[in-house]
């Protein structure tokens, strides 16, 4: 993968300054963990989303013409299970994309995988139409957390998926895992660690549950169950242990820590999703996807999250969006702080208030604290958590904010 990334002055990070996510609802069950807007389908309607996601792109781009030439560096194909998708209609839209948009030169084409879902004509299919980045999503090798997450497979699905990603000639292999699951130990999260290396991936992204919990919707299986007290997860010091255990047996296999929840060997780090976390901007097209641009004014919008809704808006010419509001400088100094703060090169706070009108000398006591206690390091304005500071991430956020 030859391109390289702009590099981000606020945070140091390589990243795309400008991203497509594309978000590909349909899955054969839902996860009791998951509140993003899937849609469990048997029969995918394969040919008629591809032609709408194309039909939204079009209707996004005679609305803001200036979109058509901005040079694009980064395409993410989510869902819910995007490898559920014929590669015919994968490659359709991607050749759709291109025909539509500029792409800069070793654009970053990802897409997500569920490892049942693995057989070597599919991934071949998929490295044919364009894919450069492959994201399998394992959470575990343990039988007993793959029951507690809902998953479909098993560790040799998981192997077999590796190998038919490099039978493919996917440059880069990430894999996503979960840990903090309930009834999960730390030695079983550092058995899924040290056999995730042994895949050689190029990249790994580990989530703590704790984390997501936060944010999961009242009616999933997952927060229901902990509302009834029917099942706990291990204790805050417990996922912490987790935590470091994951980042000293990735680090010892040549897997930097470089966000809070992902590693990567050099050179090999997410750009789209750097994105995120740099204060880029994305354009979002499918069933309830989310995108963020900065022109006309910075704007988020929210797509409809129901399959069947979104497909019949695209068809009747009308743009699929659920909401739209415009964000504030407060609410843009707030993302780019605490979003650049996950960063292991951190940012310079400094320039992130100045940039968004926000004063720099009540945070600067602040700043100073973290610093003399060990939450964080400063070299000149840039701001640095530590690994003890990463822990806690949250918490000095909202002190900094």
């Amino acid at each position: 993968m030859s391109f390289a990334a702009p590099t981000d002055p606020l945070t140091g990070m390589q990243a795309a300054r400008f991203g497509l996510y594309l978000h590909f609802p349909y899955c054969l069950a839902k996860c009791p963990y998951c509140d993003f807007a899937v849609a469990v389908a048997r029969q995918v309607p394969e040919e008629r989303y591809a032609n709408a996601v194309l039909a939204e792109l079009d209707a996004r781009l005679s609305a803001d013409p200036s979109l058509r030439t901005k040079p694009l560096e980064s395409l993410f194909l989510g869902g819910g299970t995007p490898s559920l998708w014929h590669p015919r209609y994968v490659a359709r839209v991607l050749e759709g994309i291109a025909a539509r948009m500029s792409l800069a030169p070793g654009l970053e084409v990802s897409l997500e995988g569920n490892p049942e879902r693995s057989d070597a004509e599919r991934f071949a299919g998929y490295r044919a139409a364009g894919i450069n980045r492959l994201s399998l999503g394992v959470q575990s090798f343990q039988p007993r957390t793959l029951k507690a997450l809902g998953r479909a497979h098993d560790a040799a699905m998981v192997e077999g998926a590796v190998a038919a990603a490099r039978k493919a000639d996917f440059p880069v292999v990430a894999l996503d895992f979960i840990y903090g699951v309930h009834g999960q130990t730390r030695a079983e999260v550092e058995a899924d660690a040290l056999r995730a290396v042994a895949l050689a991936p190029e990249h790994l992204s580990t989530y703590a549950l704790t984390v997501e919990r936060e944010v999961l919707a009242e009616d999933t299986p997952l927060s229901k169950q902990l509302a009834r007290g029917e099942l706990t997860l291990p204790e805050d010091d417990d996922v912490v242990a987790m935590a470091r255990t994951v980042r000293d047996v990735y680090g010892a296999h040549g897997l930097a820590r470089y966000e809070v929840s992902n590693h990567a060997r050099p050179g090999f780090s997410s750009r789209h999703n750097a994105l995120y976390w740099t204060g880029g901007e994305y354009l979002a097209l499918g069933v309830g996807a989310t995108g963020m641009l900065l022109s006309p004014r910075p704007h988020r919008y929210v797509n409809l999250r129901s399959p069947e809704a979104y497909l019949r808006a695209v068809e009747e010419g009308r743009v699929p969006e659920a909401s739209r509001e415009d964000l504030a400088p407060e609410e843009l100094f707030a993302e780019r702080l605490s979003m650049g703060l996950r960063l292991v090169s951190g940012v310079d706070w400094e320039a992130v208030c100045e940039r968004y009108g926000q004063p720099v000398e009540p945070r600067r006591a602040e700043v100073e604290r973290l610093v003399a206690h060990g939450f964080a390091t400063r070299d000149g304005r840039r701001l640095a958590l530590t690994e003890r500071g990463a822990d806690v991430h949250s918490a000095i956020c909202a002190r900094l904010l």
